[in-house]
């Protein structure tokens, strides 16, 4: 059975199909219209072709065209008749209008039409009524029958509603009740009224007049019913009607009147009473309200009853009205048509506005009481079908077209619309669609990802594509494609998530003096692609049209502030998607010097009342202390489980602070006792007494243990554990555990087993490493928790069985290799794959001569995940490695692959393993050892060197390349007293490798009073040290008697030395006395700079010969035969910083001796 197509409400989709008609609009079933008036009877209806339209009148055709005073609405049914100047009533009687196109007939209803009347009273003459005090009296009215019927009421001649009590009321049908008449109701004008609503007339009957007879002697009487009269009377009534039942009763004193249902209860819900509990109405009537109604009438003399007999009959009513289908050929659909009513309506079928009996023979369709079958439906039997459904109280029509149709599938949702909505909640991207055969939805993400109908995700019927709780990550492009067998189309939506607004900074509680400021801050976040609108509430108004008011971007800013001020400031901020809130009061105290207002924590609350008790819920209620001067913000309700956690009070539920009473959720098997706290802005006050103990009573679980896991521990065993669930959580006694398991992808039924007291099951006898699947389900003595959802483990690993195969080695450099290997057959794992564990180790170099002292320690890299190549950094080149490679699972390691052994290429060489320097007078002997990693095949050595001067400035350098079997070389022809700057490298065929570095001096020449530009440091040195302390000795003893002379007046001879001892002239050394330049290609050469004495660092000889000389900047300074002390003390100690290396300058003895001075 195929569903039918819904018929879509969209214009431009019905705007290209053929159509049926369908009736739109049509006037009531009963118009009673006035006669002052045209009568205007609706009938529009909708088709494709649009529908011409017909008429009948009491069952004959009404021709519209040949009575000028009826027009019939272009392009519509409705009828205008002019009445005026003519006799409404010849227009009276039942139509019925046809819409007709070439797919079908459709009618409406039988619609009556009848003048209202609104008829005069007949001329009558009323007789005075004379009556005795104390006895019943009726005033009938009894008006002319209108149409509809008049509004009925009692008034005098001055138009005043004549006054209506217990004892004088007015029935349904108009009768004015006296149940006993007084003096005061003597009166020669009682006159009824008729009001006619159509009309708007109203009508009066002639005056009655009454009078009542005093007496002395008043006669009580028990109560009499006035009407209805007898012991029981009938009352019929139709179903969703109004039912009036009516009982007026006479006596005296004036009876009450109260009223019940025997054998049940009235409708509380439906239920009124009128006319001084004298009429009894129910609303909405339905088959329940049918019964016996006792009116009861009471004084003090008795009662009296009267009881009515109600039935509830229906006039036809819809239980499932017929709907219009468009089916695609060869499909097949159901119209019903089912409705209620007693008695039972008779059901008949039309089409096309005749009876189905009588319409042509069609084999496709077959008709079942309230039901037509249309099986394999074809092009072209498009039609409209009635269904009426008629009973005694009125009758139900109603039309349904079947429209066969092949249509390809259209897209109805606008394309490429955006839908933005807030994050966590729903989001509904429509795709409405239509076509014939009704066309399947399918949704993509990002065009490639397709979505199922699950978790996020919900595909409606209706092809609407529902995301329960929206992230970011669902933002996205969406395309849903509507498929039938004659197309398919597709569309494309938009999701936004945006992220949610939060008032990050709320307001806070404000107490500020009168005539001062108050600020209140509401600093928010939003989605910055969302534009927010900050507004700010006063009492949940509107802030107050005054300029002290000042609002701000994220504050409120009340300048001035006085008592009308005071109040509760909301700030609001919204944006298209949401908004947030948050509030805070400002309470205004006076300016003038007051006690301080001490704030202080909430006094506890008192008085805990347990009520409304249940299951599952309970209603705790208290009264609140004292808040001492600061607004109680919420209240917190803690509980006591003196079952499972006796003196534990955990944290249950809050409320806000105006709240006095909290609905709580309970849990089963739980012995509550209850406390509530209060917090203000200080904090929370001290908890209250605790209530009384209330227990639940036990319950199945609710929940099943989490944390379900699945692990083998050994290679046949599958261990299943879980947190257990807390007593708390157990709802009841005997807390067990049903434990579920079943290999994965195995046609078996669940093992189980039971256990309690425990959070772990072992399964033995497992395969190796395979899937299971896994529940585990909570129970008790009362039944047994929800149904537990699957977790999928493993049994236990064993150690894996293959070794990798194809190993191969590539090698890209001297240092870096890389190695591929064929993985495992995943079977061979079993376990789960970890990774791949490569050994390597260097077996020895390759050069012939090159042996191994020690064995290589074998090195280790594990490359994770299943991998079929990695990376051998840090190799050592020039040699011959062997490697092997192992799988690894959780639980060991595989076997080894086979031996593989790889060469790597030449390198450059280490640093030569050490460079000596052995000096003489003009020429370096230099030593060295081989490099300890020659990483090839050793070619030859580099050797570079310079000559450095005083002030470390290097000379122009000179390169010797020497022969790989060489380790010693002799420099000559070196300056004497000159140091020299060593680089030796080693080399190979890849190129030199780093150099080792060495300074050397020549030795100082004796025959001249020269130094070397930089001495050896030999301030380490023990004579050294002893020369340097007698020079201090000897410079302390010549100030002493430097001192002692002055003292005495003499004068010392050192400053007459001075004076005519002038510093040496300093001659320039030429280029071929070794004179060092700036390395400069021009002839002109100069002293080194910042140099006062000869490059080559001599002095010259003055007259005695055991002078010292001072390489300070002053020039020379000596000692005299007699000991005296000439020249200045300045030297300087130097450091070399060529190149980075650092070498320590010997102090000359003469610097030495000037740092003691």
């Amino acid at each position: 059975m195929t569903s039918a197509l819904e018929v879509p409400l969209d214009p431009k989709v019905l705007e290209g199909l053929p159509q049926p008609p369908t009736i739109t609009l049509q006037s009531p079933k009963d118009y009673i219209f006035d006669p002052r008036e045209n009568i205007v009877i609706n009938c529009e209806a909708k088709g494709k072709p649009h529908p011409s339209f017909s008429w009948t009148r009491n069952g004959s055709h009404f021709d519209v065209e040949k009575d000028s005073k009826v027009l019939m609405k272009p392009g519509s049914g409705t009828l205008v008749i002019d009445i005026s100047g003519e006799k409404a009533e010849a227009y009276e009687g039942t139509y019925q209008c046809t819409a007709h196109n070439e797919h079908g007939t459709a009618v409406s209803n039988n619609i009556v039409i009848r003048q209202s009347r609104s008829p005069l009273w007949s001329k009558e003459r009323n007789e005075a009524i004379t009556v005795q005090m104390g006895i019943s009296l009726v005033l009938q009215c009894r008006p002319p029958a209108g149409l509809p019927p008049p509004v009925i009421f009692w008034m005098d001649n001055n138009f005043q509603k004549l006054p209506l009590d217990l004892r004088v009321s007015q029935a349904l049908n108009g009768d004015l009740y006296f149940s006993n008449v007084l003096p005061e109701d003597t009166r020669s004008d009682y006159i009824c009224y008729a009001r006619f609503p159509h009309t708007q007339t109203i009508q009066q009957k002639q005056p009655i007049s009454v009078s009542v007879l005093e007496s002395k002697s008043r006669h009580s009487r028990r109560p009499g019913f006035m009407t209805p009269l007898g012991a029981t009377s009938t009352k019929m009534v139709l179903k969703g009607e109004t039912l009036e039942l009516e009982c007026i009763a006479e006596g005296l004193p004036t009876p009450e009147m109260t009223w019940q249902k025997d054998g049940g209860e009235l409708p509380s819900s439906r239920i009124t009473f009128h006319n001084f509990q004298k009429t009894l109405k129910i609303s909405d009537v339905n088959e329940a309200d049918g019964g016996d109604y006792r009116c009861t009438a009471k004084n003090k003399l008795g009662t009296a009853h009267h009881i009515i007999k109600v039935t509830v009959k229906a006039s036809p009513f819809w239980v499932s009205a017929p709907r219009n289908l468009i089916l695609a050929p060869n499909e097949t659909g159901i119209l019903t048509c089912r409705v209620g009513g007693e008695p039972k309506p008779k059901i008949s079928w039309f089409v096309n506005g005749v009876s189905i009996e009588n319409a042509p023979e069609d084999r496709s369709r077959k008709v079942e009481d309230d039901t037509v079958i249309l099986s394999n439906v074809q092009q072209g039997s498009s039609a409209v079908y009635q269904c009426n459904a008629s009973n005694e109280f009125g009758y139900l029509m109603a039309n349904a077209f079947v429209n066969v149709l092949a249509e390809p599938p259209r897209v109805l949702t606008p394309p490429n619309r955006v839908y933005q909505v807030i994050t966590n909640s729903p989001a509904l991207l429509h795709c409405a669609s239509f076509g014939s055969p009704i066309p399947t939805i399918t949704w993509f993400k990002d065009i490639q990802t397709s979505i199922k109908n699950d978790d996020p995700y919900v595909i409606h019927e209706n092809g609407t594509l529902e995301i329960h709780v929206a992230q970011p990550l669902n933002s996205g492009k969406y395309t849903c494609i509507a498929t039938n067998n004659l197309g398919i189309k597709e569309n494309h939506v938009y999701l936004e998530v945006k992220e949610p607004t939060r008032i990050l900074k709320q307001p806070e509680y404000k107490v500020v003096q009168r005539g001062m400021s108050a600020e209140f801050e509401c600093k928010v976040k939003h989605d910055p692609s969302l534009i927010p609108t900050m507004i700010w509430l006063k009492d949940n108004g509107e802030l107050p049209d005054d300029e002290r008011f000042e609002v701000d971007t994220d504050s409120l800013i009340i300048k001035d502030v006085i008592e009308e001020d005071e109040g509760t400031y909301t700030c609001i901020m919204n944006t298209t998607l949401d908004q947030d809130s948050a509030s805070a009061m400002l309470t205004v105290v006076e300016a003038t010097p007051t006690p301080a207002i001490v704030y202080e924590q909430p006094d506890p609350p008192t008085d805990l009342e347990l009520t409304d008790q249940t299951e599952r819920t309970v209603q705790l209620s208290w009264i609140p202390g004292d808040e001492n001067n600061s607004p109680t913000q919420k209240f917190l309700i803690q509980y006591e489980d003196l079952l499972h956690q006796p003196g534990v009070w955990i944290n249950l539920t809050e409320v806000d602070g105006t709240s006095t009473t909290a609905q709580l959720n309970l849990s089963p098997y739980v012995y509550y006792t209850f406390r509530v706290l209060a917090e203000n802005q200080v904090g929370f006050s001290q908890p209250s007494q605790a209530s009384r103990q209330y227990r639940t009573n036990p319950a199945a679980p609710d929940e099943n243990p989490s944390d379900v896991q699945g692990e083998g521990t050994e290679a046949d065993n599958l261990v299943i554990s879980w947190t257990p669930l807390t007593g708390f959580q157990a709802n009841g006694p005997g807390l067990e555990y049903k434990v579920h398991w079943r290999q994965k992808g195995v046609d078996q039924e669940w093992s189980s087993r039971t256990v309690a007291n425990v959070s772990q099951c072992v399964v033995t006898g497992t395969p190796t490493y395979v899937p299971f699947e896994i529940k585990v389900q909570a129970s008790n003595d009362y039944g047994n928790g929800p149904e537990p959802g699957v977790t999928i483990g493993y049994s236990g690993e064993d150690a894996p069985l293959s070794a990798p195969d194809s190993v191969k080695v590539m090698v890209h450099n001297s240092t870096v290799a890389e190695v591929h290997w064929e993985p495992v057959v995943p079977t061979s794992v079993r376990g789960k794959l970890q990774g791949y564990k490569v050994y390597y180790r260097r077996e020895r170099g390759l050069l012939e001569t090159e042996t191994e002292e020690t064995e290589q320690e074998e090195q280790v890299l594990t490359f994770s995940g299943n991998r079929s190549e990695g990376r051998l950094p840090g190799l050592q080149p020039y040699s011959l490695y062997n490697i092997r490679i192992r799988v690894l699972n959780s639980k060991a390691e595989g076997p080894p692959s086979t031996d593989k052994k790889f060469e790597t290429p030449e390198g450059v060489p280490g640093q030569p393993a050490f460079l000596n320097v052995e000096p003489s007078l003009d020429s370096l002997t230099l030593s060295w050892g081989a490099p300890l990693s020659i990483n090839g095949r050793l070619s030859g050595y580099i050797l570079k060197y310079q000559p450095v001067n005083s002030t470390n400035e290097l000379g122009p350098p000179k390169i010797m390349n020497l022969l790989a079997n060489e380790t010693t070389v002799t420099l000559s022809n070196l300056n004497s007293s000159m140091l020299y700057k060593f680089y030796l490298s080693a080399k190979t065929n890849k190129g030199s490798g780093p150099s080792i570095t060495e300074e050397g001096f020549t030795i100082i020449d004796t025959s001249e009073s020269s130094v070397p530009s930089r001495q050896v440091d030999i301030a380490t040195q023990g004579w050294f040290i002893g020369l340097m302390c007698a020079i201090a000795l000897l410079i302390l003893v010549l100030l002493i008697v430097c001192f002692i002379k002055r003292n005495k007046g003499g004068k010392y001879p050192v400053k007459e030395k001075e004076d005519a001892h002038q510093d040496p002239e300093i001659q320039p050394m030429k280029e071929d006395d070794g004179t060092f330049g700036e390395y400069s290609d021009t002839e002109d050469h100069k002293p080194l700079k910042g140099s006062r004495t000869p490059s080559n660092g001599t002095v010259r000889r003055d007259e005695s010969d055991d002078s010292l000389v001072d390489y300070g900047e002053g020039g020379d300074g000596q000692f005299n035969e007699d000991g005296s002390f000439i020249g200045q003390y300045s030297g300087k100690k130097e450091k070399d910083t060529h190149e980075g290396n650092e070498s320590s300058e010997a102090p000359s003895p003469v610097n030495a001796m000037n740092s003691f001075v």
